[in-house]
């Protein structure tokens, strides 16, 4: 199989990315933020021979895949599969809130986010299930070529973890994306892949020069301290 490179992208900042609130099923829009992040990574990636864009049926994603998509005259193909974890009754809360009206919930959560899920919501294997199969599918259409796969941030996540092999359990502690994040992930074969880029966000500088962000309170209790 010749190699296959994925670009992985999380959408651009939401109206919500800024008040840390459990939006994964939610469909919110981009923020103006966002969708500038977007357009300065769509010039970053104008130049390469794109043959496919595909998304997660979210607005947030889909609209941050059109903007990308332009250069190459693709169109988005929409993916169920590739559509964020969804939090239950957690949704459109803060994570203060969550701690405060769930206590139990969000302690189980905190200890083990991979096979928790809160009512009505999903767990993080309930998500590597769906998302994994649509991402193999992708690769598997698209042998040799490069395609643009515009996700969420939790999915992401564990979707590589699943593929490099690392603890699924820590995905919150030892793993982040930022809006707009770029990831490259080159497939030898739909089950031998290997990380080329990681939460990559030097297109939000004109100069390139911008590194990725310190992780703060959005990842887990375990990386804050406060656990």
């Amino acid at each position: 199989m010749a190699l296959t490179r994925i670009f992985l992208i999380r959408h651009g900042a939401t109206t919500l990315t800024a008040e840390d609130r459990f939006a994964g099923s939610t469909d919110v829009p981009l923020s103006d933020e966002g969708r500038e992040q977007a357009r300065r990574l769509a010039r970053r990636l104008a130049d390469l021979p794109v043959k496919a864009v595909y998304a997660s049926p979210l607005g947030r994603t889909m609209e941050t895949a059109r903007i990308l998509a332009e250069p190459h005259t693709c169109e988005v193909r929409p993916r169920e599969g590739l559509k964020e974890i969804a939090h239950g009754h957690w949704e459109q809360l803060t994570r203060c809130e969550v701690e405060t009206k769930y206590p139990e919930e969000a302690a189980s959560w905190e200890e083990d986010p991979y096979t928790y899920a809160p009512p009505g919501g999903e767990s993080g294997l309930a998500v590597t299930a769906r998302a994994l199969p649509a991402l193999i599918e992708i690769v598997r259409q698209h042998e040799g070529q490069p395609v643009i796969v515009v996700s969420h941030k939790a999915t992401i996540r564990l979707l590589l973890s699943s593929l490099l092999g690392f603890d699924p359990r820590r995905y919150r502690d030892n793993l982040d994306q930022n809006p707009a994040a770029l990831n490259i992930v080159d497939f030898k074969d739909p089950v031998r892949a290997r990380l080329m880029l990681f939460n990559d966000t030097s297109h939000y500088s004109d100069a390139g020069l911008d590194l990725p962000r310190a992780p703060e309170q959005n990842l887990s209790r375990w990386w804050s301290g406060n656990k």
